[in-house]
């Protein structure tokens, strides 16, 4: 069956001019599909720059790729119809980090409800519009009376990220990219906000792509993750393993840096880079290379492959070179094969 959304080889560079002669790689031939029957929750983890939220633009076809294509339903972005990208930006929505920026000051937030259930065709009628909205809000933890009529800068940085959830409810798209977007909510609202895009999935059959420097929150509602460092994956598979069991050096250490919820504890240091991993000149080689206390002479050659550690876990490690590399294909084949063992955990 036709992928819904697919990314082949798409690379993204910044800069290379007059005044910055070295390009920024953003994303280094990154492959991934997202299929149109089965719904499911990715996570993209990555500390800042890794090249998350790149990845979300070229995927809503607002940044284009240096190289390499994203097709919607097997066609190129680029080349969609009028029709086509009708169709594609219903079925594909976003949430971003910073919720303000995409409300109009000069609308009540009504607006951000009422114009794409007019745009869609989402009701035959005003006031069945009406009663969808406010079935929409009700469904993220909104008052309706509390909520419409009033402006953007009158409702909280929580409820400003509910109402685009609540949007995304109305609309009913087969793919929500949501971009860190309980990043600037309150720590009491993220279980909520978490909670309907979790619902979403289960109760609507919407994929979520979920893009946060968090492991945690990635932890408690992803099916699968994918960790990203400077623009290429270091390590993917299902989220529970991932997690608890990480096996790439920079995996395990976004989880030290995870915090314990213990005052007697001391925070951990970062493990130092090992002598080889010093010589490392950021340039050829392993791109974790210079912070990685595992780096031996190989590392310093050539990027090592997407090694298949497991059925279902990939890791970019030269570590695991015993094990097979996983060579022309993309990694939802590896997401795939967990959903086919039986007994597999959806954590």
């Amino acid at each position: 069956m036709t992928a819904l959304l697919e990314a082949v080889g798409v690379t993204k560079t910044f800069g290379g001019g007059l005044f910055q002669p070295a390009p920024t790689m953003a994303l280094d031939d990154f492959s991934f599909k997202i299929e149109s029957d089965s719904p499911a929750i990715t996570a993209v983890v990555g500390e800042s720059g890794s090249g998350k939220t790149t990845l979300a633009r070229i995927l809503l076809g607002e940044t284009p790729p240096t190289a390499g294509s994203v097709y919607y339903l097997g066609k190129d972005l680029t080349k969609l119809s009028r029709s086509e990208r009708r169709a594609f930006r219903r079925d594909v929505q976003v949430i971003f980090q910073d919720p303000y920026e995409v409300y109009n000051p000069f609308y009540t937030a009504d607006h951000v409800l009422t114009m794409p259930a007019r745009k869609f065709g989402l009701a035959k009628s005003k006031a069945e519009t009406e009663e969808a909205i406010r079935e929409a809000l009700r469904a993220v933890g909104l008052r309706p009376e509390e909520t419409l009529g009033r402006y953007p800068h009158q409702l909280s940085g929580g409820q400003r990220q509910r109402l685009m959830v609540a949007r995304a409810l109305l609309i009913r798209p087969r793919l929500l990219i949501a971009d860190e977007p309980v990043s600037m909510v309150d720590a009491s609202l993220r279980v909520t906000i978490l909670d309907n895009l979790k619902s979403l999935t289960q109760d609507f059959g919407v994929s979520i792509l979920y893009i946060t420097h968090d492991l945690v929150t990635a932890y408690q509602i992803s099916d699968n993750v994918i960790v990203l460092f400077r623009g290429s994956i270091a390590e993917a598979g299902q989220a529970g393993p991932v997690v608890q069991q990480p096996e790439h050096p920079y995996t395990r250490l976004l989880m030290q840096s995870i915090p314990l919820p213990d005052p007697d504890l001391s925070w951990p240091r970062e493990q130092q880079p090992s002598e080889i991993g010093k010589q490392a000149t950021g340039f050829q080689g392993c791109k974790f290379a210079r912070r990685c206390p595992n780096a031996m002479d190989i590392c310093l050659g050539r990027h090592p492959a997407l090694f298949q550690t497991s059925q279902d876990r990939v890791a970019a490690c030269y570590l695991y070179e015993s094990s097979p590399a996983l060579v022309g294909q993309s990694i939802d084949t590896v997401f795939a094969s967990s959903k086919l063992r039986p007994g597999t955990d959806d954590s």
